[in-house]
């Protein structure tokens, strides 16, 4: 379905998903969140790659931009909706994505294939591959470019309204990608994948330029991964696998700044800038430029057993151990290097007493460095199967997150270097930190300790299948009701740090996913109804303002109605349509509507397959993407592909 429907990127493939919201903030930088409680830092949603931990270690955020899997290469995508802390981890908060890639054994040959389009969208993908009774292997390289929004809407101070302004904030990622697999014997085989990504994150800098950036501060991305999963299966009743990875990303951000001198000789005395406006910026003294950087590199490394018992038809138990350390070095965000260590025991026991019930118990034991304290979180499930077509499924648990390490332990703050003119040397490598330049440093939180988040979540699902006389129609009601407790929220930039447990949230809601199935045709249908209500429970001795802030921010990516409609018909000839609407609104006050079409023609000589497509995208509603900012001059996107197999 994801290739039929034209999606042309890793995020889009979320739209389909009900409940899930999928927008852009910042400089582009694509956001996936489900049930809102985010907006640049998706903190609360486990994200995987066959089984490995995708997000990043130290800000617990996706970068969609560089996510080192290529469209062609996804077999299937599972999504878990709702807390899962029981099978995966402390972060595994509201949701779980896990992107499975196509075995090796299945894409053996040549593939190629590449998309043009409208704002120089391009992305070109190949792969080469085998496979044999003993070694299956696959390498594959993808390229992806863009030019982002066409134009920011920014204040003129000189003529006091508001213009359009060019926007620098596309992206061009190079992805190299190596699978295998080797069959040692019929018990025993050996999984090896690694990859390489190397591109430019293009940053605006008066959108993400700090200190009065003099050019832009695109960021160049470096990330490496390896992983290797040993399988056993020592009988049909018993299995287990054994899995090690290990992941770095690294970010290299820099940029000049301009300035007057005063505030070099306010850092030189400790004189706290922003408290002292008119002797720390005063702009008749001599001006001065420094080269800065927001470089930051992470790594972890994780090691997962995971063992599988299936004791009789009616008992099965999964359990594990895991263990993973996080490493992050920046001058920048902590002021040199640091670890965070993690380590859990999980299991979850299913039990079928009789043929209508299947029980399900399962927990994660987890303690992590972060906060130094260790948590457990339940999940019981009850699915009763009413007949072979109808199930009802009753779900209870508990889940937590535990904030990162640049939310829990800071040191923020640029270091100036080769500062020019020369008469400034003598303050080269002076360091401006975040108390320096704090716009409220009452309402600071920098430096107080953070707890976990809480979720305790109850979930009625139904699932039936409809047979009918060449097809069949599929339907998936879920209701759900959360209760989420210390709930972060806040600030966290150079000059305002005040984030702290200061809200709660309660939701409810519910969301449908229907598909009707003939042969050549499908339909398919999403929708999500979602009921936020937060309040504050932090320090009272702040403002009202301030506390009704904290509450908005907890809700700006949470949608009340959101949805799809999608249909995909085979038509003579080879060809194929299809078509899909996407919607969200009451998304930080604004309506997001979208029709996609796609016509593609296949073409099938001996030994070598082709395709031809072309994808039309229509915005629905002339206003920017979320915010100002996100603004596309044509609301119809054309886009051109080719592809061939061999």
């Amino acid at each position: 379905m994801i290739r039929d429907l034209g999606v042309m990127s890793l995020a889009e493939i979320f739209r389909l998903v009900p409940g899930m919201v999928v927008t852009a903030v910042g400089s582009d930088q694509p956001v996936v969140t489900y049930h809102g409680t985010v907006h640049y830092e998706q903190r609360r949603m486990q994200v995987l790659v066959d089984g490995r931990t995708a997000y990043r270690t130290t800000l617990a955020d996706m970068d969609w931009q560089s996510m080192p899997v290529p469209l062609e290469m996804i077999e299937r995508v599972e999504v878990a909706r709702g807390p899962n802390s029981a099978a995966y981890g402390i972060n595994a908060f509201l949701g779980t994505i896990n992107f499975i890639t196509r075995d090796p054994a299945d894409t053996a040959g040549v593939e190629l294939r590449t998309v043009r389009g409208s704002r120089q969208y391009m992305r070109s993908f190949a792969s080469v591959g085998d496979a044999s009774s003993d070694y299956d292997w696959r390498v594959a390289f993808e390229k992806r470019q863009s030019d982002g929004f066409d134009y920011a809407i920014k204040h003129n101070s000189d003529t006091g309204r508001y213009d359009q302004n060019p926007y620098h904030n596309g992206h061009d990622m190079n992805v190299l990608n190596y699978d295998s697999r080797l069959n040692l014997n019929s018990g025993f085989n050996a999984e090896f994948r690694a990859g390489v990504v190397d591109g430019i994150n293009e940053e605006d800098r008066l959108e993400d330029g700090e200190l009065n950036a003099q050019e832009n501060p695109d960021i160049d991305v470096r990330d490496l991964h390896m992983q290797t999963k040993l399988n056993f299966t020592p009988s049909s009743d018993h299995f287990y696998h054994l899995q090690i990875s290990y992941e770095s990303f690294k970010r290299h951000q820099r940029w000049h700044i301009l300035q007057p001198s005063s505030v070099l000789t306010c850092l030189d005395n400790g004189t706290p800038l922003v408290a002292n406006p008119g002797t720390c910026f005063d702009p008749s003294t001599d001006p001065f430029t420094a080269l800065v950087n927001a470089d930051i590199e992470d790594s972890r490394l994780e090691f997962e057993l995971q063992d599988t018992r299936v004791f009789n038809p009616d008992l099965k138990l999964v359990s594990g151990i895991g263990y993973r350390e996080d490493t992050y070095t920046s001058e920048t965000y902590f002021s040199g290097t640091g670890h965070d260590y993690q380590s859990r025991v999980f299991g979850n026991l299913e039990y079928t007493p009789v043929h209508w019930l299947t029980l399900n118990a399962g927990g994660n034991w987890e303690r992590t460095t972060t906060t130094h304290d260790d948590y457990f979180s339940p999940r019981l499930a009850a699915n009763f199967v009413l007949n072979s077509h109808h199930a009802l499924r009753f779900v209870y648990s508990e889940a937590v997150r535990t904030p990162d390490s640049y939310e829990q332990s800071p040191d923020y703050g640029y270091t100036l270097r080769d500062i020019a003119p020369s008469q400034f040397s003598v303050y080269d490598g002076i360091r401006a930190d975040t108390t320096d330049l704090l716009e409220d440093p009452a309402t600071s939180t920098l430096g107080q300790k953070l707890d976990a988040e809480r979720i305790v979540s109850r979930e009625i699902s139904y699932f039936g299948q409809f047979p009918l006389d060449e097809g069949m129609f599929q339907l998936e009601v879920r209701a759900f009701d959360d209760h989420m407790r210390d709930m972060i929220s806040g600030f966290i930039s150079f000059d305002t740090w005040n984030i702290d447990n200061n809200v709660a949230i309660d939701q409810q809601g519910f969301e449908v996913e229907a598909q009707l199935q003939f042969p050549g045709t499908t339909l398919r249908t999403t929708y999500g109804y979602l009921d936020q209500d937060g309040w504050y429970t932090g320090p009272s001795d702040v403002s009202q303002k301030v506390q009704n802030k904290a509450v908005s921010l907890m809700s700006r990516l949470s949608a009340r109605h959101s949805g799809s409609v999608a249909a995909i018909q085979e038509l003579p000839y080879n060809l194929k349509f299809s078509s899909a609407m996407y919607w969200a609104n009451n998304i930080n006050d604004t309506l997001s509507q979208r029709i996609d079409f796609r016509l593609a023609k296949t073409f099938y000589m001996p030994r070598v397959t082709g395709q031809l497509a072309m994808t039309m995208q229509h915005y629905v509603n002339d206003e920017p993407v979320l915010r100002t900012d996100n603004n596309i001059k044509d609301p119809n996107q054309f886009y051109v592909e080719a592809g061939l197999r061999f």
